[in-house]
């Protein structure tokens, strides 16, 4: 049966508005009844496109539950008039690596016209999707849950966009991948805004792209899009990703599995240091690490006594970014309670106890950790000599205030 075009959205426009959703039952039965935004668009037939020239910013995870690309779905449907795809980093296809783009080409599958918004903001934004002909743009990409994951600030960038261009735009949803139960960390300043941080949200936000949608709207865009927003049905906030029985597909190249982004919204941190992430090898942000680091670090880490995770002395040789090719010595992470775990304390405590038993660490020059953390409260605290405790501690004001604000957009139970 069709849904009426009521009980399908949740009208974005007004600020703090709160769709219906559906209770999932706690059965493994009732979370593979879980639907996105886009398969409860495309239940309804398309309606709230009808009559539109719609285009959409998307990438590979953009998928049905049959693991079809929307866009190929959608392109032959005489229901919906889809005339353009917009791609985010990595590109629409997800062709591209870290810091990179496809460009614009036509899509060799579909024919359509696919411009890319990568590092793409503002008026020059505004003039792709005027250019583009479309009435509407659409937005659908699975996001990781920080906030330094930049596809959040597409998602922002396209709405402001889209405010300037005169353009309706669609929000459709899907799960944050490590629940909604909480937001952590420090909360951005806004003099370190960068494309790894617009606005002043919590390094894990704890919300899905639709909640980001609407508080975007009614907190920081000088002029509010029109916005509407698809919810899912059947997604509770404490739900993890492999709770849903969605398919996973890597949001990014570096972003595997559903268990790199437990630990990202933290671990990411060390992309600040010069220290290895793990990328080039096939646990990135599980893997921390460099040469003339022992076990010492696991053994120190470990008797931080971090709630529901244990490290393990480990050794690897990352087939690119940082030490490409040699191998070096750090931790693996095993998050053995993921209820209780809480992955920007555990990396602060990495962070710390590396400066402590490494005399090699080093932030990065260019003060990355800054713009990641959205202050300097997080480097300089750690350099003067600052407890793991003492450092979680400086951001609980700040995040107690953005909790307030947060609340207004929660639009799930």
């Amino acid at each position: 049966m069709s849904l009426s075009r009521r009980g399908l959205l949740a009208a974005g426009g007004a600020v703090g508005a709160v769709g219906v959703v559906a209770s999932g039952a706690g059965t493994a039965a009732a979370h593979n009844r879980i639907r996105t935004g886009f398969d409860r668009l495309a239940a309804d037939g398309y309606r709230l496109l009808a009559g539109q020239k719609v285009g959409i910013v998307t990438n590979p995870t953009g998928i049905t539950q049959d693991v079809r690309h929307i866009v190929d779905v959608m392109h032959p449907d005489p229901r919906v008039n889809l005339t353009a795809v917009f791609g985010p980093e990595h590109g629409f296809r997800g062709t591209a690596q870290a810091g990179g783009s496809e460009g614009r080409y036509d899509d060799p599958a579909t024919g359509l016209p696919v411009y890319d918004t990568y590092t793409k903001s503002g008026q020059p934004l505004a003039d792709i999707f005027t250019a583009s002909g479309v009435d509407t743009v659409v937005f659908d990409i699975q996001d990781a849950g920080a906030r330094f994951y930049t596809y959040i600030w597409t998602l922002y960038d396209c709405m402001e966009a889209a405010a300037l261009a005169g353009k309706r735009f669609v929000v459709l949803d899907r799960p944050n991948p490590v629940t909604g139960r909480a937001a952590l960390g420090p909360v951005m300043h806004p003099e370190f805004a960068t494309f790894v941080g617009r606005k002043p949200i919590s390094q894990a936000h704890g919300m899905t792209v639709t909640e980001l949608a609407r508080l975007f709207n009614g907190e920081f865009l000088a002029k509010p899009v029109e916005l509407e927003t698809v919810l899912m049905s059947g997604w509770r906030r404490r739900d993890f990703f492999d709770t849903t029985g969605l398919p996973w597909v890597p949001p990014s190249p570096n972003m595997p599995t559903a268990d790199t982004a437990l630990v990202y919204s933290g671990t990411c941190l060390f992309e600040g240091t010069n220290l290895s992430e793990g990328r080039g090898t096939t646990r990135p942000f599980e893997l921390l690490g460099a040469e003339g680091i022992d076990g010492k670090w696991a053994a120190a880490a470990n008797a931080l006594g971090l709630e529901g995770v244990r490290f393990r002395e480990a050794y690897f040789a990352p087939t690119f970014s940082k030490f490409q090719g040699k191998t070096v010595g750090g931790v693996q992470l095993h998050v053995q309670d993921r209820e209780s775990f809480d992955p920007v304390r555990t990396a602060i405590g990495l962070l710390v106890t590396a400066k402590q038993v490494w005399d090699g660490f080093l932030w990065r020059p260019d003060n990355w950790i800054d713009k990641l953390t959205g202050s300097t409260q997080v480097r300089t605290m750690i350099d003067a000599g600052a407890s793991t405790d003492e450092v979680v501690a400086a951001w609980q004001g700040e995040l107690a205030a953005f909790r307030a604000v947060r609340k207004r957009y929660l639009a799930y139970h």
